[in-house]
């Protein structure tokens, strides 16, 4: 089927809310060439299932490409008429299945050499797309919070390397009832300032306790039995010897919350479905807590782009043998707290230049802090730059400096 021939009836089996949108905007769908339209219905097919912040980003996309004219719509689309896929591809059932038809499509961009023109066409026509449709100013400055080294001694090594030109490394801090000063900042905001999926705490570890009315969050520890449900599907399909590495990827990305024990009615399904992903699609995710939280905070940040977060590294075990790492049997004594403090002080640099990215980045506040320990870093729009500071103060009192 060409894209010109699409009816409304193609889109019955799409979840509610897509299935509507898809449908209002069936004109626009049948102009875009087929290279680009399962792109496109990837991201209509998920629609029930985005944050708010994606929602708005993808009408706001379709309202834009709904007010040009056929000329404007068709030179803006030009581009991507030049890569045709195969007839064997076009047989692909690619409104009900976008996601299987892409992966066929990389492929086949690859095997005949045209995937740097086509990724040139794609960031041109994004980039065209964020400058019509830019991202909103944030409610509320963007606050981000990440404690790293659960359990791990001071080793006289520096932390904090790639972050210190951009902040004040705090040197005596009080770290007493420094989790809990963090925990009630988070709920503050979230109490003062409410927003669907607009403040979040990730834990590579078990939540600590504290009141997270109005906050998502999400947990290591809390999606063990889901993490052995995908473990022992992955195992069986390894098992099988009839799943390459590619068909695995596929059947994974495939898996919805009901295939991995979550619970039913009642449950968050946009939480659901943004948990599935980071274990599913994150490389290491299901085996290894620092991965998770790293891959856990990126997501946030790119899909729902909170105005706070609070993202606590947990330890995570030994490497092993991945025979071993995918059993799923693992005992405490594995764990490896110095080697975590390691992976957690990088993710923290990243979790900071994800943070960035997103709108109102001059105003934003982050601040990492080296668990049950005297050290700190703080940037924000008030702290003067590549500093240290021996001012002995608690963790409220440096989140109160930074604004």
């Amino acid at each position: 089927m060409r894209p010109s021939e699409l009816k409304a009836e193609d889109f019955d089996q799409y979840p509610l809310q897509a299935k509507k949108l898809a449908v209002t905007n069936i004109d626009l769908l049948r102009r875009v060439p087929l290279g680009l339209l399962p792109v496109l219905l990837r991201e209509i097919i998920t629609y029930d299932w985005k944050f708010p912040v994606e929602r708005n980003n993808l009408e706001g996309q379709l309202r834009y490409l709904n007010s040009l004219s056929p000329d404007q719509l068709e030179w803006k689309l030009s581009a991507f008429r030049r890569f045709a896929p195969l007839s064997e591809l076009e047989k692909l059932n690619w409104v009900k299945q976008p996601d299987q038809f892409v992966q066929s499509f990389t492929a086949l961009l690859w095997s005949t050499r045209q995937m740097d023109s086509f990724r040139a066409a794609a960031e041109t026509f994004t980039r065209e797309l964020s400058t019509a449709v830019p991202a909103p100013l944030p409610a509320l400055s963007r606050l981000g919070i990440v404690v790293i080294g659960q359990g791990a001694a001071d080793t006289g090594e520096p932390l904090f390397r790639n972050l210190r030109p951009h902040g004040v490394h705090f040197t005596q801090v009080n770290p007493r009832d420094g989790l809990a000063m963090l925990g009630d900042v988070v709920a503050e905001r979230a109490r003062t300032h409410p927003l669907a999926y607009g403040h979040w705490y990730i834990d590579g570890g078990k939540n600590m306790a504290g009141k997270w009315d109005g906050v998502a969050c999400v947990s290591y520890a809390a999606l063990e039995p889901v993490r052995d449900t995908l473990l022992n599907k992955m195992q069986k399909a390894i098992r099988s010897g009839n799943m390459g590495p590619e068909e695995l990827r596929t059947k994974l990305v495939q898996m919805r919350p009901e295939d991995l024990t979550f619970g039913g009615a009642g449950t968050d399904a946009v939480l659901n479905w943004f948990q599935v992903n980071v274990l599913t699609e994150g490389s290491g995710t299901q085996i290894f807590s620092t991965t998770f939280a790293q891959w856990s905070a990126r997501e946030a940040l790119r899909r729902a782009e909170p105005v706070t977060l609070l993202l606590r590294f947990a330890p995570r075990q030994r490497q092993q043998p991945m025979n071993e790492l995918l059993s799923g049997v693992h005992s405490a004594a594995e764990v490896d707290p110095a080697g975590s403090l390691i992976d957690a002080d990088m993710g923290a640099y990243y979790t900071w230049l994800n943070q960035q990215r997103l709108s109102g980045a001059d105003e934003s506040s982050f601040l990492v802090w080296f668990e049950e320990h005297r050290e700190a870093i703080a940037i924000g729009p008030s702290m003067p730059r590549g500093t240290e500071s021996s001012v002995r103060a608690d963790l409220k009192q440096i989140l109160a400096w930074i604004g």
